[in-house]
């Protein structure tokens, strides 16, 4: 039972993740800026490999900082 729950979260923030690529991609930002959204989600994305629960979390932040507008002026 515990491994159709991993499953479903896999499925899950799959989901989340394409979603979030998407949002990225539709942005109107400076293309330095779209680079470093990109490169958070591919940590995201590398971080659920090992700790599915924490890049769920991870994933979350990111996304609620996106749809709340903070989106970073420059990459750094």
């Amino acid at each position: 039972m515990e491994h159709d729950g991993q499953l479903e979260l896999y499925a899950a923030v799959a989901d989340q993740l394409k979603e979030a690529h998407t949002q990225v991609r539709a942005l109107q930002v400076p293309e330095g800026v779209r680079m470093a959204l990109t490169r958070k989600l591919l940590v995201i994305t590398a971080a659920a490999k090992h700790d599915l629960a924490d890049a769920a979390r991870r994933l979350e932040a990111f996304s609620a900082d996106l749809e709340a507008g903070r989106i970073p002026d420059e990459e750094r």
